[in-house]
């Protein structure tokens, strides 16, 4: 098939599965348009790399480019506007999610001693967008078909596009490794991770659409939306496959293993926190024991150093002179410490590749008890609401689960990153206390 004929039959299948959701989804309020448009540039590539679609992308010191910060400023402001036509109680909003607010605070207080605060400060405006867009979604009348069809939206775009540039478009959707220098595929990422932590949360979703809709969970859902799901699960299978990203098959793997387990009759749903917790204890066990994370590692083909992010650690971690409050929002990457770590690393590093110690390196050892206190948070909450909205809790659990092991190897809980935003979607609670409506979603 000619690139040109496959570009113009991917256009139509986007066309009409958009058209034939919006038919079908009619209710729904045409502001989950701009949660869609975040997560696709930000899973994908900001505004300005796709003008320059084709070109060089380099790693760069500063904050990019005026369009993106246009861009995402529009849809903040936009989504601003949403939220204050819905009059959401923003008391009520701040005490059910006290420890997230407490690190956006904190985020925002480190500007002050950032070495770069006109910097740090435009990047904490954008990391607003993580919660603006999540609440869009949230606050939305009916909140879980909302959260599908805003992921079904970016999967329609994000996974058939990535095949389209990696069958028949390879000048846009393969290159080079930064790492190995080895020609990888990357979609329409910029990066093969990229594309595979793309594939790790749209798999995940598709496959708990598929579960969901199977055991009668979503009456209005027709009986060939299982085949629509299963057909971008292929998808996601095969563009992760392409990818060869490691971390994004044992995080894709671990949740759709927690989804089904889960599921299972034989387990309580009102103990799954303690099973959890067992579980932790045991692999804990195991690691201590037999090294079974080094064997796993080895079993996938990756070196025990994680590719050299093992070194890089040690790099990172060295030069963090700041331990309890860290070198402020953001900041880490930027000045002189960049420029020591991309003298010695000649592909030019600009993440540690951590999520926990990238919080450590800009927010200290405040910041990364403030984020240790999110998710666990986040955790008692998803345990809580498997008695009273069991299909949601799963699809939060699952990508809980796949978020805290995606960022033992990459760095997440920053910027303005998709899998963030995602995150924000699972852990954000804008629900009335349980005292008073224990029945509605969250």
């Amino acid at each position: 098939m000619s690139p040109t004929l496959a570009t113009l039959l991917t256009i139509l299948g986007i066309g009409f599965l958009l058209h034939r959701d919006a038919r079908q989804e009619a209710a729904h309020s045409p502001a989950l348009w701009i949660p869609v448009l975040w997560l696709c540039v930000t899973g994908s590539r900001f505004v300005s790399q796709w003008m320059d679609l084709g070109q060089s992308l380099e790693p760069t010191q500063g904050d990019g480019s005026p369009i993106d910060a246009v861009y995402f400023l529009a849809l903040i402001l936009a989504g601003i506007w949403v939220l204050a036509k819905r009059q959401i109680d923003i008391g009520q909003l701040l005490r059910n999610n006290v420890w997230l607010v407490l690190l956006m605070a904190y985020g925002f207080l480190s500007i002050a001693w950032s070495d770069f605060p006109f910097i740090a400060f435009k990047r904490w405006v954008k990391t607003l967008g993580h919660p603006v867009m999540a609440l869009i979604i949230l606050t939305d009348p009916a909140p879980l078909n909302a959260l599908r069809l805003v992921l079904k939206r970016c999967g329609y775009f994000l996974l058939t596009v990535s095949v389209l540039f990696i069958k028949y478009l390879p000048e846009y959707g393969r290159g080079f490794d930064a790492w190995t220098g080895e020609a990888i595929n990357r979609g329409v990422g910029i990066t093969k991770n990229d594309l595979g932590y793309m594939c790790m949360v749209l798999g995940t979703f598709f496959v708990w659409n598929a579960l969901t809709i199977r055991r009668g969970a979503v009456p209005q859902a027709p009986r060939h939306e299982i085949l629509l799901s299963i057909v971008f699960i292929w998808m996601a299978l095969w563009l992760l496959q392409m990818s060869n990203s490691a971390t994004s098959t044992m995080t894709l793997a671990l949740a759709v293993g927690s989804m089904l387990a889960v599921g299972s009759r034989l387990v309580n749903k009102r103990h799954v926190g303690t099973y959890v917790v067992v579980a932790v204890l045991l692999a804990a066990g195991l690691q201590s024991g037999f090294h079974v994370y080094e064997g796993v590692i080895e079993m996938l083909g990756r070196d025990p150093s994680l590719t050299d992010r093992t070194v890089v650690w040690a790099d990172v971690l060295a030069m963090q002179d700041r331990p309890l409050i860290g070198f402020g929002f953001e900041s880490f990457w930027l000045g002189s410490r960049l420029d020591t770590l991309w003298e010695k690393w000649w592909w030019r590093p600009n993440q540690a590749h951590n999520g926990y110690i990238e919080t450590y390196l800009n927010l200290g050892a405040i910041g990364v008890a403030l984020l240790a206190m999110v998710l666990i948070a986040t955790f008692r909450r998803i345990t809580r609401l498997m008695t009273t909205d069991f299909d949601l809790a799963r699809l939060r659990l699952a990508l809980l689960f796949a978020i805290i092991a995606f960022n033992y190897t990459e760095a997440a809980f920053k910027a303005v990153h998709f899998v963030w935003t995602i995150f924000h979607i699972i852990a954000i609670d804008v629900r009335d206390p349980p005292a008073q409506d224990t029945k509605r979603d969250a």
